[in-house]
């Protein structure tokens, strides 16, 4: 016979797991510590097993409450998905999201796709730039939100993903053997430009230009011919290209972050949407990865 899951129960199970503590969890979820400590008792008659092993007053995970503990997020997540998705207004017009080129590829299709679908009366417009220039336009209004890359967000901004910056080059290529190191970066408003130069420095490697420019297609192609390498989150690494490893010995680079920036004077409901239809797919999908 199914059964069905109370999400109540579940949420509060979560926020226990998560702070390791009846307390903590209940001034999280608004309820009292008997409440939170009720709804776990009926969680564990539910499943008919213990999910937290009580020694005093610390809370550990019993091999059930961490099988538990792995799936349940995804059923709240889904649970607040469709909750929003059927109180939400019926949205049509359009929404202007901007996007750093690189990481259009690699994480926009899926987002727009179940975008699409739940909203079909929706025109997404993407533009492309960089984060400098789209925070920019999202401070002027000519965008509603935006993706940004930067090692640490400004105010405002919403981590999202932390990504590792990564030497790029050709398949085979040599370039990296050269002295001075031969590197395509992109123009002065690049993001990764200052972390790169930094890294150099650093270590005191001679380095000269192939490329200066923010136009991401002459930059692959410079690296693809094995003129120079590159720097790129390593999500956004395109084929033909390859992640140039420690043996290659060049300086280490440091990670990145994946923010999300909406207007500090307001955003519509449209953007709002869409800013929740992202943090969806790529919050979860990292811990789906990460599972």
């Amino acid at each position: 016979m199914r059964r069905n899951i109370d999400t109540s129960l579940l949420r509060s199970f979560v926020a226990v797991a998560e702070s390791g503590s009846m307390t903590t969890a209940a001034k999280q979820l608004h309820l009292t510590q008997a409440a939170v400590s009720q709804q776990i008792k009926r969680l564990e008659e539910l499943f008919d097993r213990s999910l937290f092993e009580r020694e005093q007053r610390r809370l550990s995970l019993t091999s059930s409450g961490g099988m538990l503990l792995a799936k349940a997020p995804r059923l709240l997540a889904m649970n607040d998905e469709i909750w929003a998705t059927m109180t939400a207004p019926d949205f049509v017009g359009e929404v202007r999201l901007g996007v750093p080129g690189d990481i259009i590829s690699p994480y926009i299709p899926p987002i727009l796709r179940s975008f699409d679908k739940a909203w079909p009366d929706v025109r997404v417009y993407i533009v492309a730039g960089v984060t400098v220039d789209l925070q920019e336009q999202l401070k002027n209004g000519a965008i509603d939100l935006c993706l940004t890359t930067e090692q640490s967000p400004k105010k405002g901004g919403e981590k999202l993903l932390r990504e590792p910056l990564v030497w790029v080059g050709a398949p085979n290529g040599t370039a990296y053997l050269r002295d001075p190191l031969p590197v395509a970066l992109g123009d002065q408003s690049c993001i990764f430009r200052n972390a790169v130069l930094e890294r150099l420095a650093k270590e005191g490697r001679n380095w000269r230009s192939v490329c200066d420019t923010s136009a991401m297609q002459p930059l692959y192609v410079s690296v693809e011919a094995d003129l120079g390498v590159t720097a790129l989150l390593a999500s956004s690494v395109p084929a033909p290209l390859t992640i140039l490893g420690p043996d290659c010995e060049l300086p280490k680079l440091p990670d990145f972050h994946i923010c999300l920036y909406l207007p500090r004077a307001g955003s519509s409901d449209i953007a709002e949407e869409l800013a929740r239809h992202i943090r969806s797919a790529l919050v979860q999908g990292q811990k789906a990865h990460a599972a």
